[in-house]
């Protein structure tokens, strides 16, 4: 609990020190060179005595004056009050007998002595030269000073601006420190700022009906807009306000930072801060820019009818996508029906019927795949890869999660592989059929890095190449070579650098990715009903094969052995 305060503080880091007047006591803090004011003990002293601390060791403030060490530092038991202190000045304290001693008869001479001359004025200018205090030096006198002599002082220290007369008529009135000018301070503007008009929040968010009913086939992973809809509005920058300080001099101001409109592929300028969308279509938001892709729909199948599909944007399919045929999209792709042996790519999937790969299908997705079922598919996501009823054979792999806990959620034969956490209600089937699971690394980073390692070693191969022949043709007088010969060794000695900067690119990427996957260690394997035999276990490359039933368990890693818990929902 903080200690009541019995007065209130004098000075401040403005003036170089602050006394505090505690219930524990009086605290002294002398700042380290606050203001460019250096201190000398007397001036402490004198300070110390105007505000009625007269208890205290010498040596000790000797010390706290020499350290200035910013902290606050004990430094009496107790203080004067205020009409203790005007008693003392006046001379009017007696003893209890009534009459008064020769040495206060004397005290009280000297102290007239010093009420006749008039106090020292010290003008104090703060650091920013937005504060000028005053200060009364009472050493050699203890006389009360004019309005005018205040002025005057100010004015010898150029102080011109922001003079508080009020202040300063009060002050006279006394000996205490007080504020005489305060300057203007500037105004910085504020930064420009880009208000989005639309929430990607509701994307992925499945549709929940009156009846608080949960429809995974409407999964919004659309967030349309029509054209002439406002995406976004900027709100300028402002301009900064010039303060003054107490000199008088224009203290200069921090304008806002100006934000160039997020104008991306499908938007339009609508006068001079708004984005409309300029097509009817779907909102992309890369945080830079913001963009519109169209949303073509297919009411039919994709098929002989209608070939393959490659498109810029998002893809809406009504029917099947049929052996043989690829459907390819930048954006999200949504299909009524099933994926019968084709070939889906885009930036999400979702496929209502499911995916009946037929040995050569695949399904891949740059973040999440979305399927009623998967049956001798190959589906492969980014992120995370969702099945509502059975994976039959298939081959699934996920950045993040695999998760199978709707319907059936089942996983027989096949292989399944997530670079988190792999959820499902069963894994295997009685008859034992072999099923491999693994988590902990990603199966998509892990393909990437070994394809890097691959092109590393050809880059550097070639490289190699490169120097070697440069290092035996250097030995040769290029003079003595015709033209053509000239010019293949100076191509070749050109084809060095790109070599070379694509070799530190190669480098950095497989760092990073190496970190990546260094990281990953906290693979999961969650079952919510059993574990069938026959299932064979990889987490952060231990394995483990399945010899016997398991029931609603947890799979992990603990002291680098695989570990059976109690199920995690």
């Amino acid at each position: 609990m903080a200690e009541k305060e019995l007065r209130s503080p004098v000075g401040g880091a403005e003036a170089g020190y602050l006394l505090e007047f505690r219930e524990s006591g009086v605290y002294i803090t002398i700042f380290p060179d606050a203001n460019g004011v250096l201190f000398e003990l007397s001036d402490i002293r004198q300070i110390l005595q105007e505000c009625g601390v007269v208890d205290y060791d010498v040596v000790s403030l000797a010390r706290i004056v020499r350290e200035s060490s910013g902290e606050a530092q004990k430094l009496s038991d107790s203080f004067l009050s205020p009409e203790d202190m005007k008693a003392l000045l006046n001379g009017e304290k007696r003893h209890s007998e009534g009459e008064a001693s020769e040495e206060e008869i004397a005290l009280s001479e000297e102290e007239k002595a010093l009420q006749a001359i008039p106090a020292e004025i010290i003008v104090e200018i703060s650091r920013d030269r937005m504060q000028a205090s005053v200060r009364f030096d009472t050493r050699k006198g203890r006389g009360l000073r004019s309005v005018s002599d205040i002025q005057e002082a100010l004015a010898a220290k150029k102080v011109v601006f922001g003079i508080n007369m009020e202040a300063i008529k009060k002050g006279c009135k006394g000996l205490s420190p007080f504020v005489a000018a305060v300057g203007v301070p500037p105004q910085h503007g504020e930064n420009a700022v880009i208000e989005r008009k639309f929430d990607l929040g509701i994307k992925g968010r499945p549709v929940v009906d009156k009846y608080d009913r949960v429809d995974y086939k409407n999964l919004n992973l659309f967030v349309l807009v029509k054209k002439g809809s406002v995406l976004a509005v900027r709100i300028p920058q402002t301009q900064g306000v010039p303060g003054k300080n107490v000199l008088g001099a224009e203290v200069m101001a921090r304008n806002g930072r100006p934000l160039p409109l997020p104008l991306g592929k499908g938007t339009a300028q609508q006068g001079e801060n708004t984005v409309i969308a300029a097509i009817d279509g779907q909102i992309v938001d890369s945080k830079t820019k913001i963009a519109v892709d169209p949303h073509l729909i297919i009411k039919s199948s994709v098929g002989v009818s209608t070939g393959n599909i490659d498109f810029d944007g998002s893809v809406e399919i009504k029917g099947n996508v049929e052996a043989g045929f690829i459907v390819k999209a930048t954006g999200d792709i949504e299909i009524g029906g099933v994926v019968s042996g084709g070939d889906v790519h885009g930036r999400n999937v979702f496929v209502s019927g499911g995916v009946n790969g037929m040995g050569r299908g695949q399904v891949t997705a740059d973040e999440d795949v979305r399927v009623s079922f998967a049956e001798n598919a190959r589906i492969e996501a980014g992120q995370d890869i969702h099945i509502s009823d059975v994976s039959l054979h298939s081959n699934l792999r996920a950045g993040k999660h695999i998760i199978l806990e709707d319907r059936r959620g089942q996983i027989t034969g096949g292989f399944a592989a997530a670079g988190e956490e792999i959820r499902a209600n069963v894994l295997g089937n009685q008859a034992c059929v072999v099923t491999n699971i693994s988590v902990g690394i990603d199966p998509t980073l892990q393909h990437k890095y070994n394809t890097a390692c691959n092109e590393y070693k050809e880059t550097k191969k070639r490289l190699t190449e490169i120097t070697q022949m440069l290092n035996t043709l250097s030995k040769i007088d290029v003079s003595k070579l015709p033209p053509q010969r000239v010019e293949q060794i100076n191509s070749l000695t050109r084809s060095q650098f790109p070599l070379v900067g694509k070799l530190k690119r190669q480098e950095a990427e497989i760092a990073a990715m190496t970190e990546e996957l260094s990281q990953m260690k906290n693979g999961k394997i969650a079952v919510a009903s059993i574990i069938y035999p026959g299932v064979r276990i990889s987490i952060n490359s231990l394995k483990k094969n399945i010899q016997s039933e398991l029931q609603r368990c947890t799979l992990t890693v603990k002291d680098d052995e695989v570990t059976v818990g109690l199920y995690d929902d």
